[in-house]
């Protein structure tokens, strides 16, 4: 019997440490490779509807991510000056019952920490630190990376899924840059008890207006308020999830916007600003014995709360190709980049689209333009990744 396949992952964020219990549960030997010198990640909110949920099931995670989610009980569109609610979708029992999976509302911190405590159990991961990839090179039975460090690493696959910036990505399609959306995001968490009672719902609540949305939802069983609001704005000079803001510029931007979430911005311990960046989908994700996954291929705004999910998705479906085909990494990865590349570029393009629709103080087309959605959202949260053709 041929000895497993050692794979190499560029990144521990959320897609790298679900791609590592994805392999690990498939008996792959992983070796994870993180520059930053701690493991962790940012404190915001992220949304994971029912076709990432069945993928995070599968790793036997369900019981620790429902010890730190949050359910909501539906989605919601509201207007951004009278509060009037446009629009809803049930989630909560609906997506059990719809999909047979739940749709969690996490903190990113959260969500992190349950996907490495699960990875850094198997005996068959191991996670380095601090070692940032500055160069690799293959032959037909391997890859070798170089770290900034100065470690080596060998191994049979190396998939990079270190983000927008990815080292992986530079070095095998060489340098590019990420594409400014005309868009910049504020956030922040509040805690609940701050807040008065009732003030926010049970909901996903996305309330459109004048050249922006907002965006809150509850994290941590209720415990805390994530808020994301978007504004248009023409340059950026950075990206980055870490530039703090003042607190009256993100009042300033909402000053015409509804006192609940003026109420919100005001509550908040800190805020952060940062520019929204994409890219055009990419051609050709692999090469040889290397390929990517999520943002270091298919960077998205995250306007259908899909960014994440997508990572969860490529990190099941690559697993899959190459325990269908371990004698045949290049075909394998071929076959990954297949099954994935048309639908995450319509996400992409999906989410760019609903720059246009959160944006659009005119309801005037609402149904039209929900009814729309609504068909993206079946799309989205339907589909079975378990179910793929692996082998092609």
């Amino acid at each position: 019997m041929a000895a497993p396949l050692k794979v190499i992952v560029a990144g521990a964020g959320l897609g790298g440490l679900t791609l590592a219990n994805c392999l690990a549960r498939e008996g792959f030997k992983v070796c994870v490779l993180e520059q930053a010198s701690a493991l962790g990640e940012v404190g915001a909110g992220v949304q994971i509807s029912a076709n990432g949920a069945r993928v995070l099931h599968t790793l036997g995670l369900e019981d620790a991510l429902a010890k730190v989610a949050f359910t909501p009980e539906r989605g919601e569109v509201r207007h951004w000056q009278t509060g009037k609610v446009l629009a809803t979708r049930p989630l909560g029992n609906a997506s059990l019952e719809r999909f047979g999976f739940p749709y969690y509302h996490l903190h990113r911190a959260d969500f992190h920490a349950v996907l490495a405590d699960a990875a850094s159990a198997m005996p068959n991961v191991t996670i380095h630190l601090g070692q940032k990839i500055v160069d690799l090179s293959q032959t037909k039975c391997g890859v070798a990376v170089a770290t900034e460090a100065g470690a080596d690493f060998a191994g049979e696959v190396l998939i990079g899924s270190d983000g927008i910036h990815s080292a992986v990505r530079a070095a095998l399609f060489g340098p590019d840059k990420p594409r400014f959306t005309g868009c910049i995001a504020w956030r922040a968490t509040i805690p609940t008890e701050r807040l008065p009672e009732g003030h926010v719902r049970p909901a996903a609540s996305n309330w459109i207006g004048k050249g922006g949305h907002f965006v809150h939802y509850y994290l941590r069983g209720g415990a805390l308020v994530n808020c994301v609001g978007v504004m248009e704005q023409e340059e950026w000079a950075a990206e980055s999830w870490s530039s703090q803001g003042a607190q009256e510029d993100f009042l300033t931007d909402f000053q015409d916007w509804h006192a609940d979430l003026k109420l919100l911005i005001h509550n908040a311990d800190a805020c952060f600003r940062w520019g929204l960046f994409d890219r055009d989908p990419m051609l050709a994700w692999s090469q040889g014995r290397a390929t990517l996954l999520g943002d270091a291929c298919h960077a998205m705004l995250p306007f259908m709360a899909q960014g994440a999910v997508m990572a969860v998705e490529d990190a099941y479906t690559v697993t899959q190709c190459l325990a269908a085909q371990p004698d045949d990494v290049p075909a394998a990865l071929k076959r990954y980049e297949t099954l994935r590349r048309d639908r995450t570029a319509q996400v992409q393009q999906m989410s760019r689209d609903n720059i246009e629709f959160f944006h659009n103080a005119d309801i005037d087309n609402l149904e039209e333009r929900l009814n729309s959605h609504r068909d993206a959202h079946l799309w989205l949260y339907g589909h079975d990744v378990t179910s793929q053709d692996f082998l092609g």
